[in-house]
């Protein structure tokens, strides 16, 4: 077994030795087309039709491992989050000083615990959401365990949530053996919000000019593309002073420990996109712990890629060749992406183009080359990749693809992901085919994890959203069920 791990004092003197891999401008423009566009064309590109493989029709089959009171619930709040004034006057109440009155938060809080957490969210506290992993182990499911903090703003509280995210790998020991396929962490959680800006400064600025000196910086993959949006740095920024390259050295320092426990328990840790404010730093500790952390030739650590982002093909090229150059192995979420609505207002409000994809089409093909590149890479033997989607047309693209490939359903490299509450009839058809599939399962103290389930209410208003082909499934099953015990 060849495990990498470095002592503090050592992490502390490494220094990039690839100034080529990280600070110059590529002169790799563009990634040519992967032949994975969105909807089959009337020349496929896979051989295998993508409706053979997952099976959407059989509800009966479907739902199977799904109990008729928690279908029912399910489907109730799938229908109560996809009309648009009830998740209006929601978001409207969680965000305003009505939370700040004791007595009518409590009541708000209680209403939101009993619907949009028990549906979105693992638990309050690991125990609960240990019972969630069994739960979810006991249909076919793995669960990918995401103690809900995040925006951190001082070392004393990264401190605390490190140790809350070390308890969190160790309560995966007593859990059945693989139930957990990942432990997640945002960065933004064990380090300081304000510190993980400077350095995505100071990043940007030495990509556009690689005189500029990081003698703090360790090596890493690149973490630009000539695409990469650069508006959030228009000045050149101050050197870290010595109190800040003290805190980077904690922040690094947390991530070693929190990766450390990772391989002693046989858990891949993955870590999460956030703005692109933060993501240069957040790829910068990202890909730094890559190339020290992994276990023979499987990647320990897992970045992630949104698709939604311009830039994000470029870049996971990018990433993906320097990985093979160093002979590092490296895996990668592929996500669409959270944070449209601040992304586009805070390039609006600087007078810049939004770094997102203009259309919904442009994503979804983004996103499917991306996968269509991976999946390639796992069948010539290196990457490894977890696709989390839930577009329907994506999955059954991806699957298909991995069979015209000849990627095995039970390959550990190939891993598919829908969050908790979210597109159940997606994991359970994937499940069904034999893949491997995780749900992301969110837990923690309601307050904590109140701007994740913000998010999912916007993801899920509306009835166009990506809930829709639950909502109607559901509904068909429990109609089946009812007709049923009926007759």
């Amino acid at each position: 077994m060849a495990t990498r791990v470095v002592s503090p004092k050592l992490l502390k003197n490494l220094r990039c030795f690839t100034r080529s891999l990280n600070s110059s401008p590529s002169s790799i423009t563009a990634v040519s087309p992967l032949n994975f566009a969105e909807k089959p064309s009337p020349t496929p590109t896979t051989t295998t039709p993508p409706d053979s493989i997952i099976d959407l029709d059989d509800v009966s089959k479907l739902f199977a491992t799904v109990s008729t009171g928690k279908l029912l619930r399910s489907s109730i709040n799938l229908h109560m989050a996809a009309v648009n004034p009830m998740v209006d006057v929601g978001m409207w109440v969680m965000r305003s000083r009505l939370m700040e009155t004791v007595v009518l938060r409590d009541v708000i809080v209680g209403i939101i615990k009993k619907t949009f957490f028990e549906h979105f969210c693992a638990g309050e506290d690991v125990e609960e959401a240990g019972r969630a992993i069994r739960s979810l182990w006991g249909s076919g499911l793995r669960g990918m365990l995401v103690y809900g903090v995040e925006h951190t703003d001082d070392n004393e509280s990264c401190d605390r949530n490190l140790e809350e995210f070390l308890r969190t790998v160790e309560s995966t020991k007593s859990l059945p053996p693989s139930s957990v396929s990942f432990i997640i962490v945002k960065i933004t959680a064990i380090c300081p919000m304000t510190l993980l800006k400077r350095v995505s400064d100071l990043l940007r600025w030495e990509y556009k000019d690689p005189s500029f000196d990081l003698p703090w910086k360790l090596n890493t993959f690149p973490i630009f593309a000539d695409s990469s949006p650069f508006y959030h740095t228009l000045k050149k920024p101050d050197p870290l002073t010595p109190q800040e390259e003290h805190d980077l050295q904690l922040g690094h320092q947390r991530l070693q420990k929190l990766c450390q426990k990772c391989l002693e328990a046989n858990v891949p840790l993955s870590i999460d996109a956030e703005d692109t404010f933060v993501q240069p730093a957040i790829d910068y500790f990202t890909y730094s712990a890559a190339i020290i952390h992994y276990k023979d030739n499987n990647p320990i650590i897992f970045g992630t890629i949104q698709a939604y982002l311009k830039d994000a093909k470029q870049r996971l090229f990018l990433a993906t060749q320097a990985a093979e150059k160093m002979g590092v192995p490296m895996g990668f979420k592929l996500v669409r992406g959270a944070y449209m609505s601040s992304e586009t207002q805070l390039a609006s409000s600087l007078g810049f183009e939004s770094p997102i994809h203009k259309s919904i089409q442009d994503t979804h093909a983004c996103y499917n080359d991306c996968a269509s590149f991976m999946l390639e890479k796992i069948a010539s033997g290196s990457g490894a990749v977890v696709l989390a989607t839930h577009n329907v047309e994506s999955g059954k693209l991806a699957a298909a693809k991995a069979r015209d490939l000849g990627i095995r359903t039970d390959n550990q490299n190939l891993q598919f992901a829908q969050l908790y509450g979210m597109s159940e009839a997606l994991s359970f058809g994937l499940r069904n085919a034999g893949f491997i599939v995780s749900k992301y399962m969110q837990f923690g103290p309601i307050d904590m994890v109140m701007p994740y389930l913000l998010r999912r209410a916007e993801e899920n208003r509306g009835f166009l959203s990506s809930s829709t082909v639950d909502r109607q499934l559901m509904s068909k099953e429990l109609k089946r069920r009812l007709k049923a015990a009926i007759l």
